[in-house]
């Protein structure tokens, strides 16, 4: 049975001071859960979060990654400078890097591949728009996106991916896929990696939920037959919501 993975994603919001103070509030409420705990932070609170989270049942991730291992990239942050400081997964593709900062199906695989390379756990967000759902694509492009991040990965690799479907029209939105919506969604993503991969490696991939989750809706959304648990965005700068969805079993 696969486990259940709730991350958060902080976005551009913490000061350093502030991550530390969640992490050590949050540890005391999370410490019994059986569900894995991840914690997608600004580069600027890594270091502090994960001094903070030793010691605790709570994984430290980053938001975002180049390629490439070094080189004339400014303002970019390398695979191996992330692995050097403790780190253990990495968001790669979300819709908000593909929109605003020109990410695509290429960078994204590029990036999948060099985080593999380093030891980083990637954690591959796919989704479509508003347009492409009410245009009858979303099976399409969430398939193809979920096919070309993972080309050129081996069994073993897509054994240790984190896919995170995010339709992007329900991204802060308030908005939120019903949870048959969200899981028939998943299970044709599920569908393609068992096409390109096989069976075995497509029951054990996680494959999460992200789009406005919330304690209220954690739980209808979690015991569904596919979804392996969320990507959470807003729910999850505040203690005692994120708290509630990590424990939403208990």
């Amino acid at each position: 049975m696969r486990k259940k993975v709730i991350a958060g994603n902080w976005k551009m919001n913490m000061l350093p001071n502030e991550a530390i103070s969640f992490i050590t509030e949050l540890e005391k409420k999370v410490k019994n859960t059986q569900n894995e705990v991840i914690l997608c932070v600004p580069y600027t609170d890594l270091f502090y979060c994960l001094l903070t989270a030793q010691g605790t049942n709570i994984k430290i991730g980053a938001q975002n990654m180049h390629w490439e291992k070094n080189g004339a990239y400014t303002g970019e942050i390398s695979g191996e400078m992330l692995k050097t400081i403790g780190v253990e997964y990495v968001i790669i593709g979300h819709s908000e890097r593909r929109q605003y900062f020109a990410e695509t199906d290429e960078t994204v695989n590029k990036k999948v591949k060099a985080a593999f390379s380093y030891g980083l756990k990637p954690i591959v967000c796919v989704g479509e728009t508003l347009e492409e759902r009410e245009a009858g694509k979303a099976q399409e492009i969430i398939t193809t996106q979920t096919k070309l991040a993972l080309e050129g990965l081996t069994q073993e690799q897509v054994n240790h991916i984190i896919i995170a479907y995010e339709p992007i029209w329900a991204i802060g939105t308030g908005k939120t896929a019903t949870a048959h919506d969200a899981n028939e969604a998943i299970k044709q993503i599920r569908e393609k990696v068992e096409e390109l991969y096989g069976k075995e490696v497509a029951q054990q991939v996680i494959i999460q939920y992200g789009g406005s989750v919330k304690p209220s809706n954690a739980k209808e959304l979690f015991e569904t037959s596919d979804i392996d648990g969320a990507l959470v965005g807003g729910a999850s700068l505040k203690v005692e919501d994120f708290e509630k969805i990590v424990n939403y079993n208990q």
